[in-house]
This record gives structure tokens, sequence and C-alpha cells, in this order.
């Protein structure tokens, strides 16, 4: 499959993980997003149960939210999601993303759930998940996230066989008239392999060192949109 052509594709987006920033500079390191030309903040949520480590909940995003006027972008990696919409609503998340693998055949009513809150509802595979599951999704669908690492760990290497996913949602979507649909790629994304990522058909590039531990913030960020 051709790559994507990028004047088809929506607008690139950067959205980095603040898993990746100094929790005890939280305030200033959000800060310094908006500053230097992030457009989404990106919040790791992990249960220690679908994934085994344990990050943080929706007080942390509660706390966020007085911080930044950026969106809030909220990938639950958690068992039994539904039981969590609420709560991140109310502390302020602007994007809410979900497993196919925690949803089973509940996956599209969830999401419906979700923007009937108003807010966007995103849908995210596994790495050895196939990407065909979220077909079904792509009408209700603000966004798609598809792992490019296995969930739970940072360092990860980007795993190839994640451009061909991206190919595939992204022709799919084009295919069913929803071309402008945000795609989200999360892992592993460095200022190397980003263009290859961006024209297999991705175009929010979550980033955490790649963006947190640059000598230039800015830099690492027009970095990762312009490659």
């Amino acid at each position: 499959m051709k790559n994507v052509q990028r004047s088809i594709m929506p607008n690139v987006k950067i959205a980095p993980s603040i898993l990746a920033a100094d929790f005890s500079k939280m305030g200033t390191e959000v800060g310094r997003l908006a500053e230097n030309g992030a457009d989404l903040i990106h919040c790791d949520v992990m249960d220690g149960s679908f994934v085994p480590p344990i990050t943080f909940g929706a007080q942390m995003v509660k706390s966020l939210r007085p911080l930044t006027s950026l969106p809030l972008d909220c990938h639950l990696m958690v068992n039994h999601p539904e039981t969590q919409i609420e709560s991140f609503v109310k502390a302020g998340a602007d994007v809410i993303s979900i497993h196919a693998e925690a949803c089973g055949k509940g996956l599209v009513p969830l999401m419906r759930e979700i923007k009937a809150c108003g807010i966007k509802a995103s849908a995210v595979v596994n790495p050895e998940t196939p990407v065909s599951v979220l077909f079904d999704a792509a009408e209700v669908a603000d966004m798609f996230l598809v792992m490019s690492v296995h969930p739970g760990w940072g360092g990860q290497k980007f795993i190839p066989e994640t451009l061909e996913k991206l190919r595939a949602l992204r022709a799919f979507c084009a295919k069913i008239g929803r071309g402008e649909l945000d795609i989200q790629v999360d892992g592993g994304v460095t200022e190397e392999n980003v263009g290859e990522i961006i024209s297999a058909g991705a175009n929010v590039i979550v980033a955490g060192s790649a963006v947190f531990r640059a000598a230039d913030m800015r830099a690492a960020i027009a970095g990762l949109r312009s490659a």
C-alpha cells in the first residue's frame, strides 16, 4: 500500500506524554509545553491491572486542568473503563481513549457514552490486536490510537509492523469518507522515524522523552512536527 499523501491528511499535532515529565515540577512542565508549541497533553493512565504499572488517575487530571488551556488527552490503560468515564469527564478531560481489548463488544456504546458527556472519544489497539477491530467504531470516533509499543513501559523501540496498521486504518477512514479523522500513534517515536510514521497515516504524535529530555523543547516539538 502506498504511503498517504500529506496533502489529504489532517494537520500534524504533537501530544507530549506527561509521564516523562518531572512530577516534582508538574506545573512548570505543563507550562513549558504550551510555551513551546505542543498541541495536546497526553495523560497515560495505568491501573496496575490492564498493564502492570500504576501511574495516576483522575485527580492528576483535575490538578492539571487549571494549569493549561491545552486539551488533556487521557489514555485509559485500564480494565473496566466504563467505571472511570464520569470521574475523568468531571476532572476536565477533553479526550478519553479506551482500549478495544478492555471493552470487547461494548467499545462503540462506551464511545457514544463518552461523546454524550460533551468530550471527544478515541479507541485504542495494542500491537498484537488487528487494526480491523476499530473499523466498526470509525463513524463515532473522534480519534484512533495505534500503540506502536507494548503499553506499560517507556523506552521501548517502535514496532515496524505498526506502519502497515496505520496505512490500513487511514485507507479505511478515507474509504468511508472520514479521511479527516485524527490517528494517533504512541510509543518509540523519534525525530528519525516520525517522518515515516506520518507518511503511513498518523497525524497525532505522542512523544515522551523525545520532548521532555530534549535540550531544546521547542526545537524538539518542531522537529517532530516537520520531519
